[in-house]
Parts: structure tokens; sequence; C-alpha cells
């Protein structure tokens, strides 16, 4: 039996798709799924972009596509790994592109829960992945669960910074009131894209720059060695 770890105010934000029948059927493939193979990330961290950024607590949305599907690296967040492990491509270019935009030096290592706790909404479009197979968890329910994420954050009168990597997290542009809310967009930071437009494009510097603007705390991108 799965058991799921979810703040209480992530819950009611997203009753109606708990109660839906797309909800119902990922639950059974889940439960599948866990019966006959491995799934990351570890089903404490399913949940755990929610559950480091409160809904009434985001300032930027960055999105993601899926979780890493090798041993011990998804830990919940998009594009973060767990503290022991080696730094994946698109987040060593994440590093690079920061310290070129601000000067702040490569982190040791890749969890990027600190951004998370600042307000920094790190979710992948699917939540689950089953082992050694990129995008095996695709279209099983999670993108409707995650899209409802993006329309209850666009609900929000109070404005929010919505980074959009790559085409796929592109097409989220139709479901955001760019009248209310800043968006940021530019090429994937994968190796095979982030020479096309990701690298040069300042999004953490812009990010702080209309954080201020609107009388926000900028977020500190330095992520502790420790």
């Amino acid at each position: 039996m799965l058991e799921w770890t979810l703040t209480e105010s992530w819950r009611q934000a997203l009753v109606p798709y708990f109660q839906s029948e797309t909800w119902a059927h990922l639950t059974a493939f889940l439960e599948e799924e866990h019966r006959y193979h491995t799934i990351y990330p570890p089903q404490d961290k399913i949940f755990q972009a929610l559950n480091l950024t409160d809904l009434t607590d985001i300032k930027v949305i960055i999105l993601g596509q899926d979780p890493y599907h090798g041993p011990n690296q998804a830990n919940g967040l998009a594009f973060s790994v767990s503290a022991d492990q080696a730094i994946p491509p698109s987040l060593r270019n994440i590093y690079q592109e920061l310290e070129a935009d601000l000067g702040i030096p490569p982190a040791s290592h890749g969890d990027l829960s600190a951004w998370a706790r600042q307000g920094v909404l790190l979710l992948n479009a699917v939540l689950t992945v089953r082992a050694g197979q990129a995008n095996s968890h695709q279209k099983q329910g999670w993108e409707v669960l995650t899209n409802e994420v993006i329309r209850r954050i666009n609900e929000r009168q109070d404005p929010v910074i919505f980074v959009l990597w790559g085409n796929a997290a592109r097409k989220k542009a139709q479901m955001i009131d760019m009248n209310r809310h800043k968006v940021i967009e530019s090429a994937h930071p994968s190796p095979l894209s982030a020479y096309r437009g990701f690298f040069g494009s300042k999004p953490f510097s812009q990010i702080n720059a209309q954080l201020s603007q609107w009388g926000k705390e900028p977020i500190d991108w330095h992520i502790p060695n420790d």
C-alpha cells in the first residue's frame, strides 16, 4: 500500500483532483508499478516540492518534466538530486548560468531544497518514474495534477514568477495570466539545448529584479555546501 505525505493546505487546494477518476486511475497505476518495479522518488518524497513550498509562500515556480530515473537521484524537486549524488548535466548547466549571471560559484552538491524553502517551487510535470525508464509514468494522471497546481497558483492575486525552460514547459504559458504574473522563458538547460538560448539568459538576476520591484525579498541563490 502506497502512503502519501502531503501538507494539509495543498490537500485542501487540490480537493477536486483528489476526488477525481484521474486520481483513482493514477493511484491504481502506481500501486501496480510499486508491486512489480522500483519507482522514484521514494514515497515520502513524491510530493516534496509541494511540501517544502506552500501555495501561499510561492514567489517563483520553475517547471521540470520528469524525475531522474537513476538509483538515489530523485528527491522530489525538479532539477534537484540528493546531496550524495553526482550533479546531473542539466543542473551543472544551471549552476554555470548562475555563476555567469550572479557570480555565485557552483555548489558542491545538487540538493536544491534551500531554494524551495525560500519560495521557489521546483515542480516536475510528472512526479514519479520507473527505475531506469525515463518518462515511463507520463500520461497516467500526474500532468492533470500539476496543471491544477499551476492553475491554483495563477489564480492568486499575489504575483508569481513562472520560469519556463524548454518547449514542454513553455506550453504552460497559455495557462498563465501575464497581466498579473511574470513569465521568464528560454531554452532548456539540458546539454542538448543549453547553447540555444539558456546560456546567457540571466534568469536569476531577472527573478530577483522582479521580486524587488514587487517589494518582495529576493532569492538567495547560494546553495549551502554542508
